[in-house]
């Protein structure tokens, strides 16, 4: 059986900022593949380069050198029109803060989003059915405040799949949620990467919330530090740990 394709990929990957007249390297020399309908977890310390490396992934900013490939189709070679035009129709974004227009509706929130990725309008029914996978159909016409939390980063993956993107970028969900909601929203990404076999790329600092996905990305001084499941990578650590 021939493995899947890797949709996102990046060769020798670097990101500098400049700071007045200092250079602050954020990516030195990322060098990763992501198979289509993986589900993986970027995990390391604040200041690793985690949320630049998904912004790059995105196409929301560029990267100083190397390069990024989004289904195969390298992001260096394409104009920003073009790059907006793939983002838009590959890509759904799930952020930490959920982003939504607090003096709109649900469902309007779910319209904007797809004028914004430019589809054809969407109907009351279609924004149901969207809210229906995220389990909020009734809360179609609620403003963002008369929502829990939890419930507005759910309206946030619900705005994420109005394009049904193949792709979905999340810099850490959970990040502003309790255990409970947090767990409705793991299990939300999980069932979307299973049942419709969309590729998921999460941000987390959570062990926990790493668990669900297939493998773990660990990053450290913008550098890939490891890779492989949860468990392969605690139980070197555990051993570590027990041999001092």
């Amino acid at each position: 059986m021939s493995q899947p394709a890797a949709i996102l990929k990046t060769v020798a990957l670097r990101k500098v900022y400049r700071t007045g007249s200092l250079d602050v390297p954020a990516l030195q020399g990322i060098d990763i593949e992501i198979k289509e309908g993986e589900f993986v977890s970027i995990m390391g310390p604040s200041g690793c380069g985690k949320t630049t490396l998904l912004q790059i992934l995105g196409g929301l900013s560029r990267p100083t050198s190397g390069h990024v490939f989004v289904d195969g189709v390298d992001l260096a070679d394409v104009s920003d029109a073009e790059r907006t035009r793939l983002r838009c129709k590959k890509i759904g974004f799930v952020f930490q803060r959920f982003n939504l227009l607090t003096t709109l509706t649900v469902q309007a929130n779910i319209e904007i989003a797809r004028q914004i990725y430019g589809g054809p309008l969407i109907s009351r029914d279609e924004v149901g059915d969207l809210l229906e996978i995220v389990r909020l159909r009734h809360k179609l016409d609620y403003k963002p405040l008369e929502l829990s939390v939890g419930e507005q980063q759910r309206v946030a993956i619900a705005r994420a799949l109005v394009n049904n993107p193949a792709i979905i970028l999340a810099d850490e969900p959970t990040g502003n949620l309790d255990s409970r909601n947090s767990e409705q929203v793991l299990r939300l990404l999980s069932d979307l990467n299973r049942e419709k076999k969309q590729t998921i790329v999460m941000i987390t600092h959570n062990p926990a919330a790493a668990e669900m996905s297939n493998r773990v990305i660990e990053m450290l001084d913008g550098q890939v530090l490891s890779h492989g499941t949860v468990a392969e990578l605690v139980e070197p650590e555990q051993a570590h740990s027990q041999a001092r």
